[in-house]
């Protein structure tokens, strides 16, 4: 017999009980429903080179669409390991260094449930990617949070204390979550940062989880670096990227974890069980794209500049004060010259009658530490130019509009 009883709140697992709505799926429903131009959530609204898409429509059309390899395709780990040389001169065997998974943020995932047990603490830097923290709550890790601060007079970019780092640090430490180019600020991680992440990694024996997809993405004189090629520091490092942002195919999900046996054995466990293997024909197009030549790249990152520059000049032009990024698709806005000190009220003003989408960043911080993004709106310009034009348009009508400090 049916049971006739509503299933409440109370048939969630506490794991995810505590999980809201993801604050996209909540901007991007509201900027639909008011027609805003979305820099909200950041997907390219272009596609990706036609080269690669075709590479995908014949490997449909030559029959690879079965299971691939659960680590990954052969010929797509082998692009992979061809990309680290020649970019960042990292040798990498393929078959014990290199995993496939479902996006990055699979990999993230299968990492950290592959390498943390309950109790387990993960170093995370404030604001974070919203799933970082859910991940590590999933596998009944406990977050410590250390908090990146915007600039300063004595801080010409996004900045950590570096006591504060080490203060988080202790023999529980399994784990340190890093990601450059930065989602939201924008931040590129320097060497002697990650020198000192790394000595604290050594002394309190952690792990460092790096997260790139953001790696070609950035802007002079910022350079990315790998902290997985300080020799130092490459057996305990492990690196997630993808080809999602790389080459504005973010549906397609392909992503991969680069690092040593020992790190990618933890990782595997947890992947052959969570989606085991990733789509054959997007596989094989993503080995296609990896090998596009140097000046793919070189114009994709004149091409963010470009981009960086119109969503930059638009918001300065709404007395927004943006903080120009080091790398990513993001920019950040201090939000408070306009009379708006709570980052949800903006954006929800913003969206609804200015018809500009963004992200509250308060999402992006822990409990306690939400005021840091309550000043603050992020935009993303990972878009048309077009897009960004009529942004810009829809900004300045605002700004002419508006009378005196506050709206």
């Amino acid at each position: 017999m049916k049971s006739t009883k509503l299933l409440g709140p109370e048939v969630l697992a506490n794991r995810v009980s505590g999980f809201g709505t993801t604050v996209f799926s909540e901007f991007s429903a509201l900027a639909a429903q008011h027609g805003a131009v979305n820099l909200g959530q950041g997907f390219p609204d272009f596609d990706g080179p036609e080269e690669v898409k075709e590479a995908a429509i014949a490997a449909i059309r030559n029959g690879v669409n079965q299971y691939a390899l659960g680590r990954g395709a052969v010929a797509l780990r082998a692009a992979i390991a061809e990309h680290s040389e020649r970019f960042y001169n990292q040798r990498l065997d393929p078959e014990l260094m290199i995993t496939v998974t479902s996006g990055a943020t699979e990999a993230i995932l299968c990492a950290i449930l592959g390498l943390v047990d309950p109790g387990d603490e993960v170093v995370l830097f404030e604001p974070f990617y919203d799933s970082y923290e859910a991940n590590v709550l999933m596998a009944e890790g406990v977050p410590r949070y250390v908090v990146l601060y915007p600039p300063d007079e004595r801080h010409p970019r996004w900045w950590f204390d570096f006591e504060e780092l080490k203060a988080a640090f202790n023999r529980r430490t399994k784990l340190i979550l890093i990601n450059t180019p930065h989602n939201p600020t924008g931040k590129v991680f320097t060497r002697e940062e990650f020198e000192f992440i790394g000595s604290l990694c050594l002394e309190h024996d952690a792990i460092a989880l790096c997260d790139e997809v953001y790696e070609h993405i950035f802007f002079p004189p910022a350079r990315h670096l790998r902290m997985g090629t300080l020799p130092e520091f490459e057996d305990r490092t492990l690196t997630v990227s993808s080809g999602g942002k790389t080459f504005s195919l973010t549906g397609w999900k392909i992503g991969w974890a680069l690092g040593p046996p020992p790190l990618q054995h933890a990782l595997r466990q947890a992947h052959q069980f969570v989606t085991f293997a990733t789509a054959s024909p997007l596989q094989a197009a993503m080995a296609c794209a990896l090998r596009l030549p140097d000046s793919y790249f070189q114009q994709l990152q004149t091409s963010y500049l470009d981009k960086r520059r119109r969503l930059v000049t638009a918001l300065a032009a709404a007395s927004l004060r943006p903080l120009e990024p080091e790398g990513a698709t993001f920019a950040m806005a201090d939000t408070r010259s306009v009379g708006m000190e709570d980052d949800f009220e903006f954006c929800r003003f913003l969206t609804t009658q200015v018809g500009v989408a963004a992200i509250p960043p308060s999402a992006f911080y822990s409990g306690p530490h939400k005021h840091h993004g309550r000043r603050f709106a992020r935009f993303a310009y990972c878009k048309t130019q077009s897009a960004l034009d009529a942004a810009a348009e829809r900004l300045a009508r605002w700004a002419a509009a508006r009378h005196g400090p506050t709206l």
